[in-house]
């Protein structure tokens, strides 16, 4: 399965910037799909954040999935990478 990688930056309330990629499947083209992932993921956190919007989420390239992105993908429709800040 071919994914889409959008990157992800939003600023928490303690001020410190989260990064973290949603993936989706390469066929799901619309931002604002992309954007409730997003959104979705941050309100999961204990922590407040700032609104999700394109400058803080933006396509970034088509890559292959791996088992477990897929795995993510077929229950919740989207696959989350933490990168800086999310915990």
């Amino acid at each position: 399965m071919k994914v889409a990688v959008w990157d992800t930056y939003v600023q928490r309330e303690d001020g410190k910037i989260m990064h973290f990629d949603i993936l989706v499947p390469s066929e799901t083209t619309n931002q604002y799909t992309v954007f409730e992932f997003g959104k979705h993921y941050v309100k999961s956190k204990p922590f407040r954040s700032n609104q999700l919007s394109t400058k803080e989420c933006k396509f970034c390239h088509i890559e292959q999935a791996t088992e477990e992105v897929i795995a993510s993908i077929k229950k919740v429709g989207f696959h989350i990478i933490e990168m800086e800040n999310c915990n």
